[in-house]
């Protein structure tokens, strides 16, 4: 017999109900907004006003190349929309396993293989990775996927000890502890809601040191230079975890590294085994914009989108650039005054951020033209100008920063 309220409907409707409320009541609903673009600039379809986004994770704009778009567009024509099935039963192309080549040439390993997403690339990695024994130490920044593949290794059996943000200290005293068998340390490369970067040096450092195996997530790392093979020339390895969808504008993701520890992901990784393969066109995609990368005009690219970043804030090393502004209210509000000038930058609220560091986290691109960014750039000028005057919030905080919170 089924349970019901006194309403007549099912307990769970009063609770998703309860639960929504909730949300609403702490102002932190959220919908997404039908934006018609190809690239930065398009229209917000319920209202029909051109924005220009500083958005975008489409570092280099190689979601509008058109060698990348005609590659696309070869893979449907040749294999159709999807693969069919994952890659373990009939899922497999060609362009899958040349993709995985060229990843693996340009992040400099021994091979790599691809996953869906970069969401389900950590899942994979981190749940093989964990074990009993097995003691994993986590940035307390790291992605949101990279926290869930910690609880899975958890869950399998590993030891989970997240340390405070880019802490040497406090990492080094945690792996000097005994009791573990063997050790990892995963970061984010760079760290996606403030624009920071981890000390990859001196992580690599720590895990010489302690034989620690180093997991860096590569996915915002456009303007970083890639890490070596292993931590030390007879050290642990380091494996890298990357996506498709930011550097390369297509969609997936990857892990790049020690040959035994790719065929260990292909054997062991439910994200990889139990789901259908990337789409070919999303496959040929990434594979023609590595090109891309790793030419000339990737030279150009990157060099113009660091110029950007120097009109915006100079010495930030990366296209991620957070204005922080405390209150939930103060972000959104702040969002609100930019789209009335054309300029989009979504408020980045909890749970995304801690309570009291809301912020505009403005995402350059190579893609932006300079009249793009010179508007910006007086638009977030006045908008400090306006917090400070107008505002409780000191105008010291209203600011763009690359550190810690």
């Amino acid at each position: 017999m089924r349970h019901v309220n006194r309403s007549g409907s099912s307990r769970w409707d009063a609770w998703t109900v309860e639960q929504a409320e909730a949300v609403r009541a702490a102002g932190q609903w959220r919908e997404p907004r039908s934006f018609d673009a190809a690239g930065p600039a398009g229209r917000l379809t319920a209202t029909g006003r051109e924005v220009v986004s500083f958005a975008s994770n489409d570092y280099l704009g190689l979601s509008q190349h058109p060698a990348v778009k005609a590659a696309a567009t070869e893979a449907v024509e040749r294999w159709g929309t999807g693969a069919g099935a994952s890659r373990l039963v009939v899922g497999s192309r060609p362009v899958h396993h040349d993709l995985e080549a060229a990843l693996a040439g340009w992040r400099g390993t021994e091979a790599a293989v691809v996953f869906p997403t970069g969401y389900a690339a950590n899942l994979g990695l981190l749940a093989t990775l964990g074990g009993p024994g097995v003691r994993m130490h986590s940035d307390e920044l790291n992605h949101a996927s990279i926290i869930d593949g910690c609880r899975m290794a958890r869950a399998n059996g590993a030891e989970l000890r997240p340390y405070r943000h880019v802490d040497l200290d406090a990492l080094a005293a945690a792996l000097a502890e005994p009791g573990a068998e063997r050790q990892v340390v995963v970061s984010d490369a760079v760290f996606s809601m403030d624009g920071d970067v981890a000390p990859v040096e001196a992580l690599m450092a720590l895990c010489a040191a302690h034989d620690a195996l180093l997991v860096l997530d590569e996915a915002h790392s456009v303007l970083q230079a890639r890490p070596p093979a292993r931590c030390a020339p007879a050290g642990p390895p380091i494996v890298q975890v990357g996506t498709l969808s930011k550097t390369l504008g297509a969609l997936g993701g990857f892990v790049a590294g020690p040959l035994p520890i790719v065929e260990l992901l292909v054997n062991r990784a439910r994200s990889y085994i139990f789901t259908t393969a990337p789409s070919p066109a999303d496959a040929a995609a990434a594979l023609a914009a590595i090109g891309v990368v790793v030419s000339a005009e990737g030279d150009e690219l990157r060099h113009r989108l660091r110029t950007h970043v120097e009109r915006i804030h100079p010495g930030h090393p990366t296209p991620i650039v957070p204005v922080v502004l405390g209150e939930e209210a103060a972000a959104v509000a702040a969002s609100e005054a930019l789209l009335a000038e054309g300029i989009w930058v979504p408020a980045i609220r909890p749970p995304t951020v801690a309570p009291g560091t809301s912020r505009l986290r403005v995402a350059l691109s190579a893609a932006h033209t300079d009249e793009q960014v010179d508007r910006l750039r007086q638009a977030l000028a006045a908008l400090a100008v306006l917090a400070s005057s107008e505002s409780s919030t000191p105008a010291s905080t209203v600011r763009a920063t690359g550190g810690r919170r």
